[in-house]
């Protein structure tokens, strides 16, 4: 059912959870890394063990993203200290980020230190073995249907925030040749999305989409630099959305704060991954129901976290959310996880991962009840 959270399992799992956690944690689909799953096991280990659902015991559906994110992370990523955090999650987070870092210009003919970026692909070395690899659109292709995930992502190049436009048109044009060849070049069943570049400029945003949609592609991503605010992002989504078949699912590549949901899911939005509810879990965070009035969407949702680092949770008997229906709040305290968490056990993680996809998937529902209710 959609629209929907795609929780991420980097490396075919959703961290601390097993596969039947992950179900019962109301998780319909997850996308799995096919750039960390190449470097280890790699896809041959997996194809040869039944492909991805056999390999991590999952019958519903799955994604792997195309791997271009990640080779941009070994490069401009690396260079300038910027990733997920800085221009691909607005928020006022970008402010502190970006500090000392306005000067920086990406222009036309720029190259990453640790990457080469060619019309055929990129070319770079495992972060884990040193040894000299490439991926390109054919690769990726390649590598996602050994690995066998039920929707697959075409090839592109993610573009530094910090990109002019020459630079942004210069890879949209070669995110448009690689989506060409990714469609050429696969043959299996799997479904395949486009993925839409731009970066912050209206221009390269429509001509992509427009692009994009042209190919045939059974769905798309929407990717890269979505601007520094809230209303940027949407801003960049009104230029995208009315150049998309309206028929087909459009996803949107790591977004997924709880005051982002409804909105993007008013813009026309079905499917969005983030690390949002797990990152978060490992770090001591419960996403909780505050029941309180909030002046702005940055105030709700600091409003529903708990950090139960602190120690004056350990005198707290009450269950994490009174609200929650999940097995954690029906049978575990704050005080408990707070312990947990000062004793350093990983089960104080298992659980607040539980509890917090729990809570992201039941928001979403209560979106999809919004949408039957004719209420967005």
């Amino acid at each position: 059912e959609t629209p929907a959270l795609v929780p991420v399992a980097t490396q075919a799992v959703v961290k601390t959870l097993t596969s039947e956690e992950a179900r019962a944690a109301k998780c319909q689909i997850l996308i799995a890394n096919t750039f960390h799953l190449r470097l280890k096991p790699g896809e041959k280990i997996i194809k040869s063990s039944g492909g991805l659902h056999k390999f991590m015991n999952w019958q519903r559906p799955l994604m792997t993203d195309s791997g271009g994110f990640q080779v941009f992370s070994l490069g401009f990523g690396h260079d300038l200290g910027v990733g997920k955090v800085l221009g691909f999650f607005p928020g006022p987070s970008f402010a502190k980020a970006s500090e000392g870092k306005r000067n920086i210009v990406i222009d036309k003919n720029a190259q990453p230190k640790e990457i080469k970026i060619t019309s055929q692909g990129m070319h770079f070395k495992s972060p884990i073995t040193g040894e000299k690899l490439f991926i390109g659109p054919k690769e990726s292709i390649k590598i996602q249907e050994d690995l066998g995930a039920d929707i697959i992502f075409a090839f592109d190049e993610c573009t530094p925030p910090f990109s002019t436009f020459d630079y942004v048109k210069k890879a949209v044009k070669r995110t448009h040749d690689w989506a060409r060849i990714c469609v050429d070049s696969k043959k299996s069943r799997q479904v395949l999305f486009g993925i839409v570049q731009g970066s912050k400029f209206q221009e390269l945003r429509s001509e992509s989409a427009k692009y994009i949609n042209s190919l045939g592609f059974d769905g798309f991503g929407i990717g890269g630099d979505l601007g520094e605010t809230k209303k940027d992002m949407a801003k960049i989504l009104s230029w995208i959305i009315p150049d998309l078949d309206e028929k087909k699912p459009r996803h949107m590549l790591g977004i997924g704060r709880l005051d982002d949901m409804e909105n993007i899911v008013k813009s026309g939005i079905d499917l969005f991954d983030c690390t949002v509810p797990t990152h978060y879990a490992r770090r001591g965070i419960a996403f909780v129901n505050s029941g309180l009035p909030a002046e702005s969407t940055e105030l709700a949702e600091k409003a529903r976290k708990l950090d139960l680092n602190k120690l004056m949770f350990l005198k707290d008997k009450k269950p994490l959310d009174s609200k929650c229906s999940c097995f954690v709040c029906q049978n575990y305290k704050r005080n408990y996880i707070t312990h947990l968490l000062k004793a350093k056990e990983i089960t104080a993680m298992r659980l607040l991962t539980f509890h917090n996809l729990y809570f992201f998937n039941t928001f979403v529902e209560t979106l999809r009840q919004k949408i039957k209710n004719n209420q967005i």
